[in-house]
């Protein structure tokens, strides 16, 4: 089974101002705004839900299509993902057109001014699945991406019969009823915090329980409670796994679907699916930046064993590592 993983690619451009915002904004002069902030720092870091996830998908061993529309300031990147075992030829590039982008000023309070260029992604709609490829045997990623592009995908996949897993999540304000009730349709897997959850469930005039039921295989993460898997009906709470530290929780959602997705591919039992993709997601929140983590399959193997205790499942994967040596 391949797997294909549409969403967003986007870089994050990470400012520090060296002081407070408000001490430099006349509350009186609101209606002239008109500040500039000398910032300490400026780092460009990796990001975007697709490449995340097709990252950490990389990372477990699997060889994952990512799939989204990208500028032409893409092409080291590109390389950089294929050099990690990401496959790229899903990707399209928008001539003249810069990769999505986001632009983050953050002051000594953690007070943050952000602006946020589509770019590239606001063309994601133009990709096709079926002209890629993709069929019935294969599994596809629907994660946070332009609205078009993901109503275009689901439909796609609805369509041919082709499973996918339903992510709205950070697209969901703009998202209206009747397109997340055709997301859910033909969904094999929805996919959520509890807050998204809730949020969707009230979009949909739902309650949650329902929705959880909606679709055969509902995803839900609650942070440092875990998370709970409901497979036609059947309920398994997820512990998390135990972080050596936190440094930054951006992208432990993508680290945790990676490894949901991982499970599944490989027809582990729902308890080790889950811990897989709770171990997953902690090595995201080690690291500042969504695409900085690293671990061996050896080291990922007895991390699970240090957290969860011994599986044979998860043995199965340093078997695949040492063919794939």
């Amino acid at each position: 089974m391949r797997v294909f993983v549409t969403g967003s690619i986007a870089y994050d451009y990470i400012m520090v101002f060296p002081g407070r915002f408000r001490d430099h904004i006349l509350p009186e002069k609101m209606h002239v705004l008109s500040v500039s902030f000398l910032v300490d720092s400026l780092k460009r870091r990796r990001g975007g839900t697709a490449a995340n996830i097709a990252y950490n998908l990389a990372l477990l061993g699997e060889r994952p299509v990512v799939v989204g529309t990208v500028g032409d300031d893409f092409a080291d990147d590109r390389h950089w993902l294929e050099s990690r075992g990401v496959d790229t030829t899903g990707l399209k590039v928008i001539p003249n057109e810069h990769t999505a982008s986001c632009f983050i000023n953050t002051d000594l309070q953690d007070n943050q001014i952000t602006a946020f260029y589509p770019g590239a992604m606001a063309h994601a709609a133009s990709i096709s699945l079926r002209e890629l490829g993709v069929s019935k045997n294969d599994l596809v990623v629907i994660a946070p991406n332009d609205p078009k592009a993901i109503v275009r995908y689901t439909a796609e996949c609805t369509e041919a019969g082709i499973p996918y897993l339903y992510d709205p999540s950070m697209q969901l304000p703009r998202m209206d009823k009747a397109q997340l009730e055709a997301g859910c349709r033909g969904a094999r897997v929805l996919a959520g915090n509890d807050y998204e959850f809730g949020m969707m469930a009230e979009k949909m005039g739902l309650a949650e329980d329902t929705l959880r039921r909606l679709v055969p295989i509902t995803v839900m993460t609650r942070g440092e409670a875990g998370s709970l898997l409901t497979v036609e009906g059947q309920e398994y709470e997820i512990p998390p796994a135990r972080p050596e530290k936190v440094v930054d929780p951006t992208g432990a959602g993508d680290a945790y679907r990676a490894g949901f997705v991982t499970g599944m591919a490989r027809g582990f039992s729902w308890p080790v699916v889950g811990r897989l993709a709770a171990l997953a997601a902690v090595y995201a929140i080690e690291q500042r930046g969504t695409q900085e983590h690293r671990y061996s399959t050896e080291e990922f193997v007895a991390r699970y064993r240090a957290n969860f205790g011994p599986s044979e499942e998860i043995d199965t994967l340093l078997a695949g590592a040492s063919r794939r040596g």
